[in-house]
């Protein structure tokens, strides 16, 4: 019995080096959650309006980001492919290719404002929700450049296997976000009341604090010692189209799934604030669910990466199911407290004192939380074997199979609520239904093997480096 448990935890691939590099990544996004969560926490003691519109703003200002973070998240698979086949040196050009997107990236989400603002209203929020949401999305958007970067810079960390960096970087976020946010939604300490305009400045001060961590420990003396930083600094035409190439199906795909459930946010919400409100309180648990998961989607696409680099898809295989395997081992607690404890954790967010709204609000909340419980295990499965695809490279497929399942969901929402006018409740059941499903596909791809066969790193890759001081550097390791 001891031997066989020593034969999951051990050696390369196995649930140990998994840990490893997972759980900083786990409590990274947890600390992104905690962030959110105490944000919409803070503005429910102000009214469920401002609570929703947290939500509906904040969705949608990630959402006009989501190509970019998509398209330069790949950075962490080619970081790592790069890592294994021993060639450190490349791994920070990719890094630079990514700022360089992000900078570029910048002026277009500004420019995409109208079109959210038009979203919100063909959407039909109701007025009490929109006035708040348009404030609160307005200020985050200009944020976004700090976004890109701390983004970009994570990957590197990620793409190597240093994740307590990115954790150490997300807990600092995390403190100064929450911190600042108890002072300026609700005027502590001196300072006004800013109710949710104080929300979204404490996002932005967060994560500008989780930037210089990250921006320190890679301009640091051991990091440039290792890796060449200051010698990475430049364009590098092969790498971008290296990174555009794998990078885009994520990135396109992040984006349509974000767009794709933004709608079907607005959409509930535009039923009413009790469903608004129910809906807002339900996905702030399912982040609690979800959002740690990306921590082991990250482990496993660098892991997979990494000894697809080498050259060694049985023990990148072995990483993907030790990946599954914690992935089980937290969402079994999740399932547990959103199918047996629904109604105190939607108690949480009572406004102190009784709520008419939140009356109404609350048993539609619990009956769509405890329907959450049966899609927690089908998240865990698409993310893992997701993340494994990726990291091999099997990106478009995943883009493809990613985009329309999120697609068919909100067709089917719009025609449950909008045609067949059935309420909420059903068109709930429906989408978890159907998130059951999809996560059977994935398993399906990444058992059938065709990412084994695929090669992103084809041959050394020693570009000719640039002058320095009349001579050359030496060549990549």
């Amino acid at each position: 019995m001891k031997n066989r448990l020593e034969k999951h935890l051990a050696g390369p691939g196995g649930i140990k080096e998994m840990l490893a590099i997972a759980f900083p990544m786990v409590v990274s996004s947890a600390c992104d959650t905690i962030m959110t969560f105490t944000d919409r926490l803070f503005l429910s003691r102000l009214g469920p309006q401002q609570m929703s519109a947290a939500m509906g703003g904040g969705l949608t200002c990630f959402m006009l980001l989501t190509f970019f973070l998509g398209l330069t998240g790949y950075c962490t698979a080619l970081v790592a492919q790069y890592f294994g086949a021993g060639q450190k040196r490349v791994c920070p050009r990719i890094i630079t290719q990514g700022l360089i997107v992000s900078i570029a990236a910048w002026p277009m989400i500004l420019a995409a404002r109208p079109l959210a603002l038009w979203l919100f209203r063909v959407t039909q929020i109701p007025p009490e929700q929109l006035g708040p949401q348009t404030i609160y999305f307005n200020i985050l958007l200009y944020g976004t450049i700090v976004t890109l970067f701390r983004h970009c810079l994570s990957c590197f960390f990620s793409g190597i296997g240093k994740t307590r960096t990115v954790m150490v970087s997300a807990l600092a976020a995390a403190t100064v976000n929450i911190a600042v946010n108890y002072i300026l939604i609700f005027g502590k300490w001196g300072a006004p009341a800013l109710g949710i305009r104080g929300a979204a400045y404490g996002t932005i001060l967060g994560s500008v604090c989780g930037l210089l961590v990250l921006a320190a420990v890679y301009l640091s003396g051991r990091t440039q010692r290792q890796f060449q930083i200051f010698q990475s600094f430049r364009y590098d035409g092969p790498l971008m189209k290296k990174l555009w190439r794998y990078g885009y199906p994520p990135g396109l795909e992040l984006f349509l799934n974000l767009l794709a459930f933004d709608i079907l946010i607005l959409n509930f919400h535009a039923c009413g604030p009790a469903t608004a409100a129910a809906v807002t309180i339900v996905f702030n648990w399912d982040m609690v669910s979800f959002v740690p998961l990306i921590g082991v989607h990250i482990g496993v696409t660098s892991l997979v990466g990494r000894y697809m680099g080498a050259r060694l898809p049985d023990l990148a295989d072995r990483a993907a199911f030790s990946g599954l395997k914690l992935a089980f081992l937290y969402t079994f607690c999740t399932f547990a407290a959103f199918l047996f404890f629904p109604g105190p954790l939607v108690h949480v967010f009572q406004p102190p004192g009784g709520d008419a709204l939140f009356a109404q609000t609350a048993p539609e909340a619990i009956f769509m939380l405890r329907l959450t419980a049966l899609y927690v295990m089908a998240d865990a499965i698409m993310l893992v074997f997701g993340g494994a695809l990726r990291g091999a490279g099997d990106t478009f497929w995943a883009m493809c199979v990613s985009v329309t399942m999120h697609w068919i969901l909100v067709a089917g929402q719009v025609i449950l609520l909008r045609i067949l006018n059935l309420s909420a409740r059903w068109t709930w059941v429906f989408l978890c239904l159907l998130l059951l499903v999809f996560s059977g596909l994935f398993y399906q791809r990444y058992r059938g093997g065709k990412w084994r066969q695929i090669r992103i790193i084809e041959e050394p890759y020693e570009p000719t480096p640039p002058p320095v001081d009349g001579l050359h550097e030496t060549k990549d390791l």
